[in-house]
C-alpha cells in the first residue's frame, strides 16, 4: 500500500506542478492553448486524487469487515 501511496503522491504533484507552469506560461504568453492545458490537467490531478482517497476508505471498509 505504500507504493500506491508513493505513486499517488508522485503523479499528483507532477500533475499539480504542470498545471501550475501550464497556467503560468498562459498568463504570460497569452495563449489560449495553455490555459486549456491547465484545466485538463487540474481535472487529472482532482481525479488521480478521488481515486486515492476511494482506495483508502475502500481499503479501510474492506479490512473492518475482513476482522470485524
Amino acid at each position: 500500500m505504500t507504493v500506491f501511496r508513493w505513486i499517488c503522491g508522485v503523479l499528483i504533484g507532477l500533475l499539480a506542478a504542470s498545471s501550475a507552469l501550464s497556467f503560468v506560461i498562459f498568463i504570460v504568453a497569452d495563449i489560449d492553448l495553455w490555459l486549456k492545458r491547465a484545466r485538463s490537467m487540474r481535472r487529472l490531478t482532482s481525479a488521480v486524487f478521488m481515486f486515492y482517497i476511494n482506495v483508502e476508505i475502500w481499503r479501510r471498509v474492506a479490512l473492518v469487515i475482513i476482522h470485524w
